[in-house]
Parts: structure tokens; C-alpha cells; sequence
């Protein structure tokens, strides 16, 4: 049976955290479920273990409210033009890999390269990428076409962002793609995220 990656992006935390625990609440595997998360101004705090390798750990997970499951091993990582994020899942050690390959892993973007090989489109790996830069979540999912439609049910339930809507906002600013190579990001004062999806379950 086909395999499918799903993703989905958070505005807030909180909500891609609880995604992540309704997915394994509904018998997602964890090895099939990966969450990224922007740590600017290290809002989640992960006991000094930033750096350019994974370094994941159940004490960081706690720190940032993950007790059980994925979110326990949540850990930091640093990704290029995005700067540094906590994550965890399968798609960290492919981000782990991209960050650690130099010059190939500034190239691609580090989490555009680790998407894109997953099989999501390259102009909507752009959007999700911006996207975390600028302060999102992004949960992603390996699943089969049998529980596709339950894993994007439960995933749209939570404020999941509309990328489409997201890339239209993102472009009428002036914003072409996802720049590895970008200054670290300020949201400018008063400025909003735009639209999030409407078509609940």
C-alpha cells in the first residue's frame, strides 16, 4: 500500500503539541509522526542542549510540556535560515543529516531538502519552512492512503494553517521563497499570521 506524508502547519505550539498527542491517541505510531518547532528567544527551554546536531532527551521533552510519547524526546537542533528549532521524529534525522552536511545542507535549506525528499511539493516545503522561521510548528505524518483521511482530520482540527492562503499573504509582502541564507527573523509590530483552515470535521 502507498505510503503518503502529511503536514500541516501551527501558528501556535500548543496546538501542533496536541495534534501530535491526537494522532498517538488514535494509534499513529510515533516512528511515523514528526513535529519541528521555531525556538527563537529559546521560548522552549531545553537545559543549554542547542547545537548543530540533534540532541535530543526526555529532560528537554518535560521542559516543554511533552511527558509521554514523541514529545518526551523532543530535543534542539539548529537548521540554516531558520536558526534554532526544537524537534522530534523521523524527519530529525534527516534534518540532523542536511545540518550536518555543510555546504549541501545550507544549499537545500535543511528542512525544505528533508521535506521535498519526503514527497511534499517544493513551492509548499517553501511555505512550510517560512513558516517555522517566522515562529511556527510543523507536525508531519507518514501514513498509508487506508488512514490518510483520519490523520488529516485529526490534524485540520487544531488551527491548522491554510498554505496555499499562507503563500498568497507571504508573497503580497514581497517574499519569493525560503532563503537559507536570511537574518534571523522579526515579526514586525502588530503584524498578524493570516488565514488558518475553516473546513473542520
Amino acid at each position: 500500500m502507498a505510503t503518503r506524508t502529511i503536514t500541516r502547519l501551527y501558528d501556535a505550539y500548543a496546538d501542533a503539541a496536541q495534534v501530535v498527542t491526537d494522532l498517538e491517541a488514535a494509534g499513529v505510531p510515533d516512528s511515523d509522526i514528526s513535529i519541528v518547532t521555531n525556538n527563537r528567544d529559546d521560548r522552549h527551554a531545553t537545559d543549554g542542549n542547542a547545537g548543530t546536531g540533534a540532541a535530543t532527551g526526555a529532560a528537554a521533552g518535560a521542559l516543554i510540556g511533552g511527558g509521554a510519547g514523541l514529545l518526551a524526546g523532543i530535543g534542539a537542533l539548529v537548521i540554516p535560515g531558520i536558526g534554532p528549532v526544537v524537534a522530534a521524529g523521523w524527519l530529525v534525522s534527516t534534518l540532523a543529516g542536511a545540518v550536518t552536511g555543510g555546504a549541501a545542507g545550507a544549499a537545500t535549506g535543511g528542512l525544505i531538502g528533508s521535506l521535498t525528499k519526503s514527497g511534499v511539493p517544493e513551492r509548499e516545503a517553501n511555505v512550510y519552512a517560512e513558516g517555522v522561521r517566522r515562529g511556527g510548528s510543523l507536525v508531519t505524518v507518514r501514513t498509508d492512503d487506508a488512514r490518510a483521511f483520519e490523520v488529516e482530520r485529526i490534524m485540520d482540527r487544531r488551527r491548522s494553517i491554510d498554505w496555499m492562503e499562507r503563500d498568497r499573504t507571504y508573497r503580497s509582502e514581497g517574499w519569493e521563497r525560503f532563503d537559507p541564507d536570511a537574518p534571523a527573523y522579526t515579526p514586525p509590530a502588530g503584524a498578524g499570521h493570516g488565514p488558518v483552515r475553516t473546513d473542520r470535521y
